[in-house]
């Protein structure tokens, strides 16, 4: 057996199982673990295609793998955490079906990382927001709450409406055609990765001073800097 070609799978199943843990964790509604055990599962995630390029054992059967992994980490988690916050609210009955439209989070989830993986576009930068990032942006909701506690914030945070309405959205937005610019930066140059630098450095400013709260915005605005800079290019070429 080649020791080397399972580092990356060893990676993929840490990804799965802190998925896993973090069903657990929600059922008994701790957010908090839950969001550490997501990004416990994306640091994973990112390491095993790390390593796979690294020894260059890249292969069929880890892409299905990563897939698989992925559609609970950031597939099915997410899609729970909203069922719960629904579920929650007061403004359900006991017997409602509503809560269950949180799900649709897992439904375009599973549709994009089907379409990724056949998708040749998406190999240095992607079109649509990727599942990892949708997952954080959920999971850290809760948390937002608990650390931000106030009566008109959680009223907005488990506001019914504020909550289908992110739902679709988030479905929307995994699948739309929307170009994301790439983070990866493979020389230090100012000059061709302003945009990057820029973004990531303004991130780590966010996230010192604004902390959980900076999890959502920065994923909100590295849409919306994608979206300007297309608009910016395809100005640029009329």
């Amino acid at each position: 057996m080649n020791i080397k070609a399972q580092i990356p799978n060893l990676f993929t199943m840490l990804n799965l199982f802190s998925g896993c843990v973090a069903l657990v964790m929600i059922t008994d509604l701790r957010f908090d673990l839950a969001f550490y055990f997501v990004c416990l599962g994306i640091f994973f995630d990112f390491f095993d295609g790390f390593f796979a390029r690294k020894f260059n054992v890249a292969g069929p059967l880890g892409v299905q793998l990563d897939s698989l992994a992925d559609m609970v980490t950031s597939g099915v988690v997410p899609g729970y955490v909203m069922f719960k916050l629904l579920s929650n609210n007061d403004a359900f009955g006991t017997q409602s079906y509503l809560p269950y439209l949180g799900f649709i989070i897992t439904l375009g989830a599973c549709y994009r990382l089907a379409k990724f993986n056949i998708d040749e576009r998406q190999s240095d930068s992607f079109i649509g927001l990727p599942t990892p990032a949708n997952a954080l942006f959920f999971s850290s909701l809760p948390l937002i709450n608990i650390a931000f506690y106030d009566d008109n914030f959680s009223g907005v945070i488990y506001n019914k409406w504020f909550l289908v309405i992110l739902t679709l959205i988030s479905a929307y937005v995994m699948n739309a055609e929307i170009p994301l610019f790439s983070l990866k930066i493979k020389n230090f140059s100012f000059a061709k990765y302003k945009l990057q630098i820029s973004f990531l450095a303004v991130s780590i400013l966010v996230l010192i001073f604004l902390q959980i709260l900076a999890i959502p915005l920065i994923i909100i605005l590295y849409v919306l800097l994608s979206v300007a800079d297309n608009y910016f290019h395809i100005t640029k070429k009329q």
